[in-house]
């Protein structure tokens, strides 16, 4: 016999790689049509979802998210049954063992998405804020644009983007500034001691009352609060809008509503002084150049 030249052994393998491929074409063609039934069933299975939970009754990121996790399941079945078709010495335990092992190394490689990722599912569902809201959450401040899956934009009042992860949201305490369409605003006004209490408290009253920014279903709550350095301190409440601006607004005109108030009853808005107490009395300037005057002159004489 002849030595069996490489060529020879390469185009034996070809054959045989044509050969298995030959007869693996009807597994093969199964497997795309089972492939184009579960592309048929995850279409169908997204619009059930959206008609089943349209948007106006649930939020349209966590619609998405319920509709791809659904069509992510699908097609992992579909691919697990055209595997097995195609490839008959593969059980379906292994290919759910090899998804058990993969998910568990993918879960510790993402620890952090995963996380972001389930608060994101959990604050879609719970909507404890909406697109527009006013929050405030560990020192960031703003109004709420965008609430995805995994990070929650805010918009700062200075104009700045912050682009928030899920995660801080979920196990920090969150303020939600705009839950109401009210919010209370207190500012302290302080009045001589030698001012009526009574007639103070009820000046202020009015003045903030005749606010235009200040509800008027709501009471207004003026306090004497406590004796300050120079002045009888009061704790005035009232109710405004729950927007920033609408709190800058009302606290700008009551402030001013307040002193022009004040000034026309003619009660003092004092500020802070001091009495300075000697032990030794003082000699003042001018006395002491009479005294060197009255001297000089009893020279001359």
């Amino acid at each position: 016999m002849g030595d069996i030249q490489p060529i020879d052994i390469l185009i034996t393998n070809i054959l045989d790689m044509v050969r298995g491929l030959i007869a693996l074409l009807p597994q093969i063609g199964l497997a795309i049509v089972i492939l184009i039934i579960t592309w048929a069933i995850s279409k169908l299975a997204n619009k059930l979802v959206h008609r089943a939970l349209p948007s106006s009754r649930m939020r349209p990121s966590l619609v998405e998210l319920m509709s791809n996790l659904l069509s992510i399941g699908i097609w992992v079945v579909g691919l697990v049954v055209a595997a097995i078709v195609v490839f008959p010495t593969i059980t379906p335990g292994d290919m759910i063992a090899a998804l058990g092992i993969g998910s568990l190394a993918i879960g510790f490689a993402f620890k952090d998405i995963f996380e972001n990722f389930m608060a994101g599912i959990l604050i879609l569902y719970r909507r404890p804020m909406r697109i527009g809201d006013y929050m405030e959450c560990d020192g960031v401040e703003g109004r709420v644009e965008k609430i995805s899956i995994r990070d929650t934009h805010v918009r700062r009042t200075d104009g700045q983007l912050v682009v928030m992860p899920n995660g801080m949201l979920f196990r920090n305490p969150v303020e939600i500034r705009t839950d109401r369409d009210i919010r209370r605003v207190t500012i302290s006004a302080g009045v001589a001691y030698d001012e009526d209490v009574d007639q103070s408290r009820d000046v202020i009253t009015k003045a903030v009352e005749a606010c235009k920014t200040v509800r008027t279903n709501e009471p207004v709550q003026v306090f004497a609060e406590a004796f300050g350095a120079s002045s009888i301190d009061f704790e005035v409440t009232w109710w405004t809008g729950s927007k920033p601006v609408d709190v800058r607004k009302s606290r700008d005109e009551v402030v001013a509503s307040v002193k022009r108030a004040l000034d026309e009853a003619g009660i003092e808005i004092p500020f802070p002084y001091r009495t300075l107490t000697f032990k030794e009395p003082l000699t003042l300037k001018q006395e002491a150049a009479t005294d060197t005057g009255s001297a000089s002159g009893s020279d001359g004489g």
